[in-house]
């Protein structure tokens, strides 16, 4: 092909893609208006301020004194608007003693977690169900691909620690726990659909505030 071609091709090809290009710096988010796919519209750029780009939520643990006794403290769109539109968020794990972050998925977004104090055993399971499972130190990372089943569980007996972050600024949320115990789903359904036993279904339903 002659040079002249290939010259053409290169510029038809370049120019096409830069048109899905962003043509706006930023897109703070109007948390006022409405949360949709491509996330909240845009506050007016003359409202824009640094503190829209700046989030001091991370630097202190979560409560961890509850019944997993652990804390995530998040710095998704909703507390920090400076990430609408740009494809990544944050969060902070905090994991007292035998706490526990139980399986959950993010529908959303991957999550890469880097561990900052202590030790957290973690875990994913793939769509063929094989498990992906370490014990991690300070220091270690680990990737969580988007929508699969994972967790994190204090390996250590002091208070361990970490932070997440998401390709996503809304990566959303799905514990399993609780979407079969925290409802109102039938227990003998939950029953059918799970094959536990019946007497602990509703145990579980009693602690997690579940009916039916």
């Amino acid at each position: 092909m002659p040079q002249y071609y290939i010259l053409v091709l290169f510029f038809l090809i370049f120019f096409s893609s830069s048109s899905h290009a962003s043509v706006q710096d930023f897109c703070v988010a109007d948390l006022k208006g409405p949360d949709g796919p491509a996330g909240y519209p845009c506050k007016s750029p003359a409202n824009v301020t640094v503190s829209d780009f700046v989030f001091s939520g991370l630097a202190k643990g979560g409560n961890t004194t509850n019944i997993i006794q652990a804390a995530v403290t998040p710095a998704f769109v909703a507390q920090f608007p400076g990430v609408n539109g740009l494809g990544l968020s944050m969060a902070r794990l905090d994991l007292a003693p035998g706490g526990v972050i139980p399986f959950h998925t993010h529908p959303g977004a991957s999550e890469i977690l880097v561990v900052t104090r202590g030790h957290i055993t973690a875990g994913f399971v793939s769509s063929a169900s094989t498990v992906y499972l370490e014990t991690l130190k300070k220091g270690d990372v680990m990737v969580f691909p988007q929508g699969l089943l994972h967790f994190q569980v204090n390996a250590a007996k002091i208070h361990s620690s970490a932070f997440v972050s998401f390709s996503s600024a809304s990566p959303g949320l799905q514990i399993l726990d609780f979407a079969l115990f925290a409802n109102n789903l039938p227990s003998a359904l939950v029953g059918q659909t799970t094959f536990l036993d019946l007497a602990q279904i509703k145990k579980l339903k009693g602690v997690l505030g579940g009916t039916g």
